[in-house]
């Protein structure tokens, strides 16, 4: 009956212990042990116990007393510490790979990229670069003298229980066990859709301390489109991703806006990927064709072309906003949320092109005015798809935080 209770004890105190540095992590402002208290539900002898033990273990550290604007004793804000607990976030992209390493307070612990044109490429020999690519950043971290609370791998691809990719036709893969790569085994790595990381994020204190805002708050409710050679989505449900029965929710490239559009690599016809993808904005444009027209590069000659009023370049972008404004609405309508963050390579048009999609996606909406559309450009874009992995590993600290705590 004792090893019972001992059992149901330490579950009771991790659980705790979970519940308080979310607290913390969602919070705009540090807070103190009372107004954790306050927050959690929690008594303020429990609440002492667990963050006597957080301080201890250099999870957290105390801020300097701010005194009351009235009266009462001063108050001490409770920050997350850094140097103790990180995760380590993985990506496989069109165009390239690389890794990052993330602190629990937000720092950038090591991060390398490799940029590459890697369709079409064996998958053995990228995941053999990317381990040998990571090793010098776990060196970093062990020197250092970090726990790694867990990583996560960012694919442009079905994902099914965090181990098998589907399919990702942009890299030409199909029906991988990820298993089977030293690398996802050695680090336990679990595997997403890059939409679904990007999304990740973009929410404030989802595995990270971060007080500078963002374009959504930490329990917002939005959907994130990634866009790229392909597009993928996201749908955010009060702070946290919903990914559907098989991993799929949200994979809004493949979502027809023509029946009689052309012809999508995924096989349907008016794909929205068909007009605002890459490599179709590019050879709309009359840029490129084939593979010249997935080359980074020639966004760039789309985008300046647009902007000096080309005609080819501008009946492109107006016919993939039409597309845009189509899917968004169309999701909006379905899942009844009304952000929509859109990442990728349509920010590179800037906010202006994402209040003209706003626009045209407000005659579409079923619950008008009551709902009313809002477009905006991520708040994190620089390789978000990759810190999000990167949080995911962290998050699995969160989540079941004694372990490492009681190392």
């Amino acid at each position: 009956m004792s090893t019972l209770k001992s059992i149901n004890q330490d579950d009771l105190r991790n659980h705790n212990l979970s519940v308080v540095l979310d607290t913390i992590l969602r919070s705009q402002e540090p807070m103190s042990r009372a107004e954790l208290a306050k927050a959690t539900g929690l008594t303020r002898a429990t609440m002492s116990l667990l963050i006597s033990m957080l301080l201890r273990e250099k999870i957290l550290y105390e801020g300097s007393p701010i005194s009351a604007a009235t009266y009462g004793r001063p108050s001490t804000p409770l920050m997350i510490a850094g140097g103790r607990i990180c995760g380590i976030g993985l990506q496989i992209n069109t165009d390239g790979y690389g890794y990052m390493i993330l602190d629990l307070n937000g720092d950038v612990v090591s991060e390398r990229w490799i940029s590459a044109s890697i369709g079409h490429v064996r998958a053995e020999d990228i995941f053999s670069e990317l381990n040998r690519l990571v090793s010098e950043g776990e060196g970093l971290i062990r020197q250092r003298g970090y726990h790694v609370a867990g990583a996560g791998l960012a694919l442009p691809g079905l994902v099914t229980d965090g181990f098998c990719l589907l399919t990702a036709r942009n890299l030409g893969w199909e029906q991988l066990d990820l298993r089977q790569f030293d690398l996802v085994e050695r680090l336990g790595a679990r595997a997403d859709n890059e939409a679904n990381l990007a999304a990740i994020a973009q929410i404030p204190g989802y595995a990270v301390q971060r007080v500078d805002g963002g374009v959504v708050g930490p329990s917002d409710s939005f959907l994130y489109i990634s866009t790229d050679i392909g597009i993928g989505g996201a749908v955010v449900h009060h702070g946290r991703v919903s990914s559907g029965d098989h991993g799929f929710a949200g994979e809004l490239g493949h979502v027809s806006v023509q029946m009689n559009g052309p012809i999508c690599a995924c096989g349907r016809r008016g794909c929205v990927e068909a007009y605002a993808g890459r490599r179709a904005l590019v050879e709309s444009a009359g840029i490129a064709t084939g593979e010249d027209a997935v080359r980074i590069e020639a966004i760039g000659e789309v985008l300046m072309r647009w902007n000096e009023g080309d005609p080819k370049a501008v009946k492109a972008v107006d016919t993939a906003v039409d597309a845009l404004a189509s899917v968004m609405a169309s999701a909006i309508n379905m899942v009844d949320v009304d952000t929509v963050v859109l990442g990728g390579l349509w920010e590179r048009f800037g906010p202006a092109l994402a209040q003209e999609i706003e626009d045209r996606l407000q005659p579409q909406l079923l619950g008008a005015p009551v709902v009313r559309g809002h477009v905006a450009m991520p708040y994190i874009n620089d390789r978000p798809a990759l810190q999000g992995a990167a949080e995911l590993g962290l998050r699995r600290f969160l989540n079941d935080p004694l372990p490492l705590i009681d190392k």
